[in-house]
């Protein structure tokens, strides 16, 4: 009901920059009335969504005073974001991964499970019906870049096994792109597979490097008025899937990358620092694939996963 809504107050204003008692009145009616707008919902949860959407939305313009030519350039910018989005870039997803919202929104949605693995952001450039590899395949697809041998296990929190889990897995290549990010309809760079009947899994991918998000857009403009670095650091992404188990959204990061304090989505977590354990030319890969002289590296990543909500 209305009349149990409280109207945020505003933050503390500069000095001499405090509305009058009258301005404030004025103010905390029009919240009032906009929050009665919505009384007639008949959906719940959306009316909470919206109720809560407008009471936050106000509390900032009144916060920081909001002038008119600030919100045409707000209106302006975000007009942009939704000019250069198509279905190869997303910058709304952008948008929400450096101001950190879909970290919180991944944090508030994965709970921790015991020892379940933690998640992370999912980032624009996932992309559906990843070709098929077996156990031991390549998922680089002729991307330039390090090869690396990726292996591990998918268990529950129990500890069992979890035979034919799906695991999606898509990364740059060493130039910092990914294959949509090409304008010649190449798929390289992603795979899917499915772990053996041990829970095991393993396949040949690419030694993540740091790479930008896409800059040449609003969002990278918006970074680049405030000082902040495009920057991701090294990782490679993860989607692992099994019935009866929640879905995991995740990467893996590579340990010592100057990166992992600065990463631009907020995307780190500790318990995703990986060794990537480089390997002189000619040392033996673990399928006997021949790499001749060339170096290459490997690591380990166990995935545990939580048991599906009820």
């Amino acid at each position: 009901m209305l009349e149990q809504t409280r109207v945020p107050e505003t933050e503390a204003l500069p000095e001499g920059a405090y509305p009058s008692e009258a301005q404030q009145a004025v103010e905390e009616q029009l919240v009032r009335n906009v929050l009665r707008s919505f009384d007639e919902c008949q959906d719940p949860r959306l009316k909470q969504l919206m109720q809560s959407l407008v009471k936050h939305l106000h509390a900032f313009i009144r916060d920081v005073r909001l002038t008119e030519a600030e919100w045409n350039k707000a209106i302006e910018f975000l007009t942009a974001v939704g000019h250069i989005t198509d279905d190869r870039r997303q910058e709304f997803i952008l948008l929400s991964d450096v101001f950190g919202a879909s970290m919180q929104t991944v944090n508030v949605n994965n709970e921790a499970y015991g020892n379940a693995t933690e998640a992370t952001v999912f980032g624009p450039f996932f992309v559906e019906d990843a070709p098929l590899i077996d156990n031991g395949g390549d998922i680089a697809g002729g991307a330039p870049g390090q090869p690396c041998w990726v292996e591990g296990s998918v268990k529950d929190t129990e500890g069992n096994p979890i035979p034919n889990a799906r695991i999606e897995v898509w990364e740059a290549d060493e130039d910092g792109f990914y294959d949509v990010q090409y304008t010649d309809d190449r798929v390289s760079g992603r795979a899917h597979l499915f772990s053996d009947e041990n829970g095991n899994y393993r396949f040949w991918g690419l030694t993540p490097t740091p790479y930008p998000i896409p800059h040449d857009g609003p969002v990278g403009q918006m970074l680049e008025a405030v000082g902040r670095s495009p920057m991701r650091a090294s990782h490679l992404h993860f989607m692992v899937t099994a019935p009866q188990h929640r879905t995991l959204v995740t990467h893996i990061f590579v340990r010592g990358d100057e990166l992992l304090k600065y990463d631009t989505v907020f995307g780190v977590k500790e318990s995703l620092i990986k060794d990537f354990v480089q390997q002189p030319g000619g040392t033996p890969t673990p399928d006997g694939r021949d790499l001749g002289d060339h170096t290459w590296a490997r690591t380990r990543f166990d995935i545990v996963l939580a048991p599906a909500a009820e």
